[in-house]
């Protein structure tokens, strides 16, 4: 062995060769190797309620190796018959069993084949005894009040850590607090004790965790005796004790956490402050706890070293005590010797540096033995590095360094292996590789050589190695392939080359369509409580799909699949659905699309709007009269940028705390001058606007107030109101609370007949209405109303014309004459009557009629007037919806907005006959094999005298042909039945009927039936009359009937009117009720059925009803409108709801199908 002196260069330039070689080798457990420990045990205690315990040691080497133990430095056997020895491993475990003290110490395993020793660290195993404190006679203690005390605790020795609690014989933790506390060592001070503190159960409990046991001390007696007169006293240290003097070392390890105490005694109890001599204490690691009396520093550093002081203080002085802080380490590698591999001829150096405080020993040692005791030749040693030349293969061996100082020890071993073999390659030939286009991927050859090898790789189709920035080959024979194409799939080669040989292995690679991913919507803007949907559009190819994954995430943190807690959160697949989404919500979004072979991520930004935050501090500048300048400052706007700011204002003394708007300022300015009335104390607060909506409103500004001046405007809306005639009672709308200017509000009213040349009549109110008494009816007045208050009065006001109270018309209009339009209408014509005589405002006039008796059967029917207004000024008028071939009279009066005038002399008149309505009903009531007996039963309304029927049939079977329409005259309106004969049998027919006058008939009723065959009897009717059941059911619907009928004439005798909707629901329009022949539309009823295959309609020239009359048309109203032919506008009222009358006209009519 030699000393390294010169050529410490040429031993250095070795170090990188041989640490490039060395971490790049791994030898295979095939090849010739030194031992190597892979595994060990560190610290093992013996818990005494573990089964057993086992001390671990693994390693591999070829040839395998041997085991072998020290303990405590000296060789250990395992003679004890207990130990259990594990098969080719150095494990072994110790039973619990028995007395297993004697196993304590430290242990180290040594694994040896014939090339070489590797030793493990050392293993400390513990077998910890149980803790109990000594049985001992605590005398009690008894002191005086305001003495300080120091009770006790020296808890057993025990397997850290250690907790210590004082409590008493309840297990109620003794309270500390400034006066009383518990220091490290488990000892209680009292800094002054109290009669309260008085107690025979002082106990002190000591609890081992890890071993699970808490053993207590016996109770300890304190008796306080009162005192009349405690002296106070200064402060005097406990903690520290006072035999260390006012100075202390303290020693810790760096990473640990520093625990300084101090306690002091005294009358005040005094108070702990601490600080650091020459600088401060290290901010967010320090901390006070135990009411001041403990400084911790957690993880302390070299920087945390130095003078820390402790100083207690009362009003009667102070003290203190210095800790010196020592900060030292524990060995740590700074160069670890490295193992390496070497082939015959080969030089290598091992480096071993460590650092700690106090400066690390570092020896070392070969195959387990100190190195100065086996040395290998050529081996050139100095304390920090080993180098060596000319390797041979017995050089094999284990190196160890180890580093130690007062703090610990550290070993490593450093494996020198002196190999020649040809290459062995270690991964697997013909392994299949795929990668995704663009992407990087790694074809691997693993291999082992001594001495160096080159690898190279080639393609099968050229047969030359790859070359190119896209192919990298690493020094453990991987081929990175970079940024892949379509073009790179196929087979590969891997050749291995050393002096010893060759070996080659192939890899075929497959190149796949990359994935692509998308988020749409692509950066979102959504207002909060809406709902974010975001979907995720992937792309891959067809071999990846069953691999893949989408994932969402936000800011770099995933989404659970089930979503989150309040259930706002949903992931379907590829979409997200956020409801109520909360500014929280807004950031980075991130869809990932995951495959066997990619992993690909589309983000987006997503933007949360939210209304603004109100305005900040508001200022008034510009103080004016009538103005002041508001400034302000915005507030966030949450992604959306502030449209406008209103600002509002209080101040309205009838209203107070009501806020009004004032301004609209743009969204770019933050100030604004208003204007402002006068006589108002303002306060002003401002709302920002954006796309989101209106925020909360700021808070309110200062308050200005403004001077009392006098008004700027007169009341509005005047007008008048009267109750008799000659009154005028005059009213306006008040000023608002804002308008008034100032006080004592009053209102100066001025009148004067119009166009009179006359002095204005003048009163002066406060409220806003005056009565005034004229001396005639209905006259024109000039009037204005003047604002005042105590300032002074508005300006000149404007006049406005009012009239006097109206009386009733006093004469009716003359009745010129009546023309019957039709049998439902008749026009009036009437003279209007003077203006004087109106005696006010005319409105229009008024049409009452009543029907007298009915021209059919001369009954005179209880009087019911009906109404029909008719406004302006105008001489006629249309009467609709008059029953036909009745008598009627009517009377006529003006009326004004008091009232109606007198009734002129009542007007007889008479209305011709009309068109009946359709027959009440239609039955078949008996049929045969080729006859079919119709009943049917008289029009509700005839309109004039009935001249008879036509009954009409048809087939209508259930084919596209329909047959020929016969009619029947039936010219005795007595009989309401009809056989008919010479049918077909088994057909369907339809029948019509229609009751006629001489004006023509009326709208049909319809039936259907079928016709029997032989031997076939389906009279529905025949005899039924002669049932009795049939007789007592009639019987009862005739009382039925007369009882309805009862009730509904006394309610129509007393009179009342019709309301337009009804009026409109029962008349057609009169204009078609004129006595021209007007055509009409088509005629559907709804009992016809149906008719099926390509019909035509047939015209038959027979009398039909015109359209009713619509009392719309007539009265007042939105649609009583007539063309510019001469109608008019009228509105009327009844008492009695009328039924359709038809006029009598001549008109083509569509009637039943023929085939």
């Amino acid at each position: 062995m030699g000393v390294l002196s010169s050529g410490r260069g040429s031993i250095a330039a070795l170090v990188f060769f041989l640490v490039k070689f060395s971490t790049a080798t791994e030898i295979p457990l095939s090849v010739q190797q030194v031992p190597t420990i892979t595994k060990q045990s560190k610290l093992q205690v013996a818990f005494p309620f573990d089964e057993y315990f086992q001390i671990e040691c693994e390693a591999k080497g070829n040839p395998a190796p041997t085991f072998t133990w020290t303990k405590d430095d000296k060789p250990f056997d395992f003679s004890d018959s207990r130990i259990i020895v594990s098969n080719n491993s150095g494990t072994f475990k110790i039973p619990n069993e028995g007395h297993i003290s004697h196993f304590q110490g430290k242990y180290r395993c040594f694994a040896s084949n014939k090339l070489g020793v590797a030793m493990s660290e050392e293993i400390e195993f513990i077998v910890p005894s149980v803790p109990k404190f000594p049985k001992e006679k605590i005398d009690p203690l008894e002191v005086e009040e305001g003495d300080p005390v120091v009770l006790p605790c020296k808890p057993p020795t025990g397997l850290p850590p250690l907790h210590i609690y004082w409590m008493n014989i309840d297990l109620e933790h003794i309270e500390q607090d400034e006066r009383v506390y518990m220091s490290q060592e488990g000892d209680l001070y009292f800094a002054n004790v109290e009669e309260r503190d008085s107690r025979n159960d002082y106990c002190c409990f000591a609890a081992f965790p890890k071993l699970r046991t808490i053993v207590q001390k016996m109770p300890m007696k304190l008796t306080v005796n009162s005192s009349n007169s405690i002296k106070q006293r200064k402060a005097r240290l406990l903690l520290p004790p006072a035999e260390r003097g006012p100075e202390s070392s303290v020693t810790i390890l760096k990473g640990d956490t520093l625990l300084l105490e101090c306690f002091a005694e005294g009358l005040p109890t005094p108070q702990v402050d601490w600080e650091k001599v020459g600088g401060d204490l290290p901010k967010g690691r320090e901390t006070k706890e135990n009411y001041g009396k403990t400084l911790k520093i957690e993880k302390v550093t070299y920087r945390d070293k130095g003078i820390y002081r402790c100083t207690a203080t009362n009003f009667l002085g102070q003290t203190s005590h210095n800790f010196h802080v020592i900060i030292e380490e524990p060995p740590r590698w700074t160069k670890k010797p490295q193992s390496g591999v070497y082939s015959t001829g080969g030089s290598g150096i091992l480096l071993c540096e460590a650092e700690g405080d106090p400066a690390p020993t570092i020896k070392w040692r070969v195959n387990g033995s100190p190195i100065e005791k086996n040395p290998f030749a050529g081996d050139v040693l100095s304390p920090r590095e080993i180098s060596f030349t000319n390797l041979q293969p017995n050089h094999s061996a284990v190196y160890q360094c180890e580093a130690s100082n007062a703090h610990g020890t550290i070993l490593a071993n450093a494996n020198v292996d002196v190999v020649d073999v040809p290459p062995l390659i270690q991964t697997e030939d013909g392994r299949s590789y795929a990668v995704v286009v663009g992407a990087s991927t790694f074809l691997h050859c693993k291999f082992f050589a001594s001495p160096d090898a080159h690898v190279s790789w080639e393609k099968a189709e050229e047969m030359n190695p790859l070359e190119g920035r896209r192919f990298q080959v690493r020094k453990d024979g991987t081929l990175q392939l970079d940024g892949a194409t379509e073009e790179d799939a196929g087979q590969y080669s891997c050749w291995v080359v050393n002096a010893k040989g060759r070996a080659v292995v192939t890899a075929s690679l497959d190149v796949r369509n990359a994935t692509k991913v998308r988020i749409s919507p692509a950066s979102p803007r959504v207002p909060t409580s809406h709902t974010l949907e975001l979907h995720c559009e992937s792309q891959c190819d067809a071999h990846l799909k069953q691999s893949l994954r989408l994932s969402w995430s936000k800011d770099g943190e995933a989404f659970e699949m089930n979503g989150t807690e309040d259930g706002r959160v949903t992931i379907d697949g590829a979409s997200l659905t956020i409801s109520a989404v909360t500014l929280e919500d807004q950031g980075i979004y991130a869809c990932s699309a995951q495959t066997k072979l990619d992993n690909v991520t589309a983000v987006t930004q997503v933007t949360i709007l939210d209304v603004p935050d109100p305005p900040e501090h508001l200022s008034l500048s510009e103080r004016q009269n009538r103005s002041v300048r508001l400034t302000w400052e915005a507030g966030d706007d949450h992604n959306s940028d502030i449209s406008e700011y209103i600002v509002e204002f209080e101040g309205n003394k009838e209203e107070p705390g009501r806020w009004e708007e004032l301004r609209r300022v743009q969204g770019e300015e933050t100030t604004v001058v208003l204007p402002l009335a006068p006589y108002v104390t303002y306060q002003f607060r401002v709302i920002a606007v954006n796309e989101v909506g209106r925020s909360q409103p700021s808070r309110p500004s200062d308050h200005h107030e403004t001077p009392p001046a006098a008004p700027d405007r007169n009341p509005q809306s005047i007008r008048v109101q009267a109750s008799q005639p000659k009154e005028m009672i005059i009213k306006w709308e008040p000023l608002k609370s804002m308008e008034q200017n100032g006080p004592g509000l009053e209102y100066r009213v001025t009148w004067k007949p119009q166009g009179a040349s006359v002095e204005w009549e003048e009163e002066t109110v406060t409220n806003h209405t005056l009565r005034v008494m004229t001396p005639t009816v209905y006259a024109p007045y000039e009037v204005q109303v003047q604002a005042t208050n105590s300032l002074g009065a508005g300006p000149e006001p404007q006049s406005v014309v009012l009239y006097s109270g109206e009386d009733y018309p006093d004469t009716a209009p003359v009745i010129q004459g009546v023309d019957v339009i039709n049998s439902t209408v008749v026009k009036v014509t009437w003279s209007t009557i003077p203006k004087d005589r109106v005696h006010g405002h005319l409105k229009g006039y008024q049409i009452n009629w009543w029907k007298t008796k009915s021209l059919l059967d001369g009954r005179t029917p209880p009087r019911e007037v009906n109404i029909l207004k008719f406004s302006g000024q105008r001489n006629y008028g249309m009467v609709p919806s008059l029953d036909a071939f009745s008598e009627f009279r009517l009377t006529i009066l003006a009326y004004n907005s008091k009232g109606a005038g007198p009734e002129s002399e009542p007007y007889t008149f008479q209305t011709p006959e009309g068109v009946p309505e359709q027959p009440t009903f239609l039955k078949v009531v008996k049929v045969d094999k080729d006859a079919a007996t119709l009943s049917w039963g008289l029009p509700k309304k005839l309109n004039g005298n009935l001249t008879g029927y036509i009954l009409q049939y048809q087939i209508i079977n259930d084919t596209d042909e329909i047959g020929e329409l016969n009619d029947i005259n039936i010219t005795t309106p007595s009989k309401p039945s009809l056989r008919l004969s010479n049918l077909s049998a088994t057909t369907r027919y339809k029948f019509y009927v229609r009751a006629c006058t001489a004006k023509g008939c009326s709208k049909p009723i319809t039936e259907e039936s079928t016709t029997t065959g032989d031997g076939e009897y389906a009279g529905l009717y025949d005899d039924i009359a002669t049932q009795g059941w049939f007789i007592g059911l009639m019987c009862a619907i005739a009382l039925l009937t007369l009882t309805l009928l009862t009730v509904c004439f006394v309610k129509r005798n007393r009179g009342g009117k019709y309301s337009v909707k009804e009026k409109e629901d029962l008349h057609p329009d009169p204009e078609g009720q004129s006595g021209k022949d007007e055509t009409f539309g088509d005629y559907s009823d709804s009992d016809e059925k149906p008719l099926k295959g390509s019909l035509r309609s047939l015209t038959r020239d027979i009398q039909a009803t015109a359209s009713a009359d619509s009392l719309v048309e007539y009265g007042e109203g939105e649609q009583g409108l007539f063309g510019e032919d001469g109608s008019f506008i009228g509105a009327y009222a009844g008492s009695k709801e009328k039924a359709s009358v038809d006029s009598t006209t001549s008109c083509s009519a569509a009637f039943p199908l023929r085939a």
